[in-house]
């Protein structure tokens, strides 16, 4: 996500790098670089002019901090100005005063608007509210089945649609349905086209009409870009969209569609799909998404996904063997575990301030090294990853040859663990700072993953 746009912001942050103070000349020359940056993620030319005026106007003028270089002014500056483009802060979805809340999807065909609906009522249901999934697409094959597989599989409720039904009769039923049953939310699955057609419009107009509609949101492609704005925009303007989702955004190195489509409608964008997976719906955070583009991390979106998939009481047991220096080849497998389960690693690693800038774009971590260290571990004897130091030459062969690695593999896995063993045993002791500093030197360079990077 946004890595070319990362990269590009960066170069144009290097020309301010050693200079003593922001001026007309230098604030130029940075500037068309952030231009050429914008317009090759795609983001439309007028949000671009806009958005280059405000950096200037606030570059040149009084708000710069005296305690902060040059190049750090800059970068703020672009950052409050790239959070107030994209929204300024996360808009959630909207109650209606009486249940049920009614949420329409709308959008083209193949943006994901039915693997989205599922996406949005599995994250509403984990926040503890009652939702029903209705499919009003009677013109896509299986379009309505798949909305009833993927409810099944999440344990949803799903209104019974057929196609021999009309999308009005069906959202009209559901909403009843919604209403008898004292649901807290009905999210309504509509049919989408190739390319906007008046019949699709009037469809969606007469089921606005007949339902009381909370939400109207529109599902875009994040990776057609500017064209996704252009038919977000021809919705607005016939609908009213309340909203927008994003999907393929783990796909999209360039941005333009974030950062255009709140300028150009007025509508924030609310969620974005970053994987095919039933959980991996985000809600939209404009000030976290600039922090990632410039490279600066997003710790409170990295520390989110570790509570939303880490045991509390696991981690705790955890912490515990860390401070007695008790920790072995078996906590550290579990501990892979519990990390691939947070998404990829690459991802992850440039969720952490500081990480994220130092990685060339399109870079990317090496996942397939976690599961030949697993698949190591897996190849010892439970006493063997309780006590490694047993593990002498003739082990260490079956060992490799067990894994499909080579004994070189497995030595570099031990003689990684012994020493972070050591640096364990040192920090354990240390507070604050120190241990901070011993923990990041633990958790290697960008390309690998801790001491067992290349393992």
């Amino acid at each position: 996500m946004f890595d070319a746009l990362t990269q590009k912001f960066n170069d144009a942050f290097k020309k301010l790098t050693n200079k003593g103070v922001l001026t007309q000349s230098n604030i130029q020359a940075s500037l068309k670089e952030v231009k050429m940056a914008l317009l090759e993620a795609d983001v439309n030319y007028r949000v671009v002019g806009a958005f280059l005026r405000s950096v200037q106007k606030r570059a040149l003028g009084k708000e710069v901090m005296g305690s902060l270089s040059p190049a750090q002014q800059f970068i703020k500056i672009v950052s409050d100005e790239l959070t107030q483009m994209m929204g300024g802060s996360n808009h959630g979805l909207l109650r209606s005063p009486s249940s049920p809340t009614v949420v329409m999807m709308v959008g083209l065909q193949g943006s994901g608007k039915t693997t989205t609906a599922a996406k949005l009522a599995r994250m509403l249901k984990k926040d503890g509210k009652k939702v029903l999934l209705a499919s009003a697409d009677i013109y896509r094959p299986a379009a309505i089945e798949q909305l009833k597989v993927l409810a099944k599989d999440l344990e949803i409720d799903c209104f019974d649609s057929n196609p021999q039904m009309t999308a009005e009769g069906i959202a009209q039923l559901a909403k009843e349905q919604a209403s008898r049953g004292l649901f807290d939310y009905l999210i309504l699955d509509t049919a989408g086209r190739l390319q906007i057609d008046e019949e699709l419009m009037n469809e969606l107009g007469h089921i606005k009409g007949l339902i009381d509609l909370t939400e109207i949101l529109f599902v875009a492609d994040a990776m057609t870009g500017q064209e996704a704005v252009n038919v977000a925009s021809s919705f607005h303007e016939k609908l009213g969209i309340t909203g927008f989702i994003l999907t393929k955004m783990d796909g999209d190195a360039r941005g333009g569609a974030a950062l255009s489509i709140r300028a150009i409608t007025g509508q924030p964008v609310k969620f974005i799909g970053v994987g095919e997976k039933s959980d991996q719906l985000e809600p939209f955070y404009p000030d976290r998404i600039a922090s990632r583009i410039l490279g600066m991390g997003d710790l409170v979106g990295l520390i989110e996904k570790a509570q939303q998939h880490i045991n509390l009481a696991d981690a705790k047991k955890m912490e515990q063997k860390l401070r007695q220096n008790d920790f072995t080849l078996t906590d550290f497998r579990e501990q892979l575990h519990q990390i691939k389960k947070m998404g990829n690693i690459g991802d992850l690693m440039k969720m952490i301030p500081g990480v994220g800038a130092k990685m060339p774009a399109g870079q990317e971590v090496d996942t397939g090294q976690l599961s030949r260290v697993e698949a190591i571990i897996d190849s010892m004897t439970l006493a063997e990853r309780e006590n490694p130091g047993t593990i002498n030459g003739s082990r260490k062969l079956r060992v490799a040859k067990g894994s499909g690695t080579d004994v070189s593999d497995v030595n570099r896995l031990l003689k990684n663990f012994a020493q972070m063993k050591k640096m364990m045993k040192k920090f354990s002791s240390m507070g604050g700072k120190k241990s901070m500093r011993a923990m990041q030197g633990m958790m290697g360079g960008p390309g690998g993953f801790g001491p067992f990077g290349g393992a």
